[in-house]
């Protein structure tokens, strides 16, 4: 049991069996989280902009163009696009509008 918590490396910190990611490999996947998120965001903006229909697990069907909703019921797990869906919840909370741009 003393050999799992013993590490002679400099990843110390980490949980048991992570790994640290950093530099030109970190911000490739951020981007591509974001446009991931834009790609399916972008379909709906504007005055001919698309409706999403996005089923959820359990089988409930929501319509909607409205970009705050559509990433509201995202199920977003990298960090950079967590942000940007609280961003957009937020935007959405103070303003009320413009969360398809965010």
């Amino acid at each position: 049991m003393s050999g799992i918590f013993s590490t002679n490396n400099q990843d110390s910190a980490l949980f048991i069996g992570g790994s640290r990611v950093s530099g030109q490999e970190v911000r490739a996947q951020n981007v591509m989280a974001a446009l991931s998120i834009a790609n399916v965001i972008k379909t709906s903006l504007g005055p001919v902009g698309l409706d999403k229909m996005l089923v959820d697990d359990v089988g409930d069907v929501t319509i909607s163009n409205d970009g705050a909703t559509i990433l509201q019921l995202l199920e977003v797990e990298h960090p950079a696009g967590k942000i940007l869906v609280k961003l957009a919840q937020q935007q959405d909370t103070e303003v009320g509008d413009g969360t398809t741009s965010v």
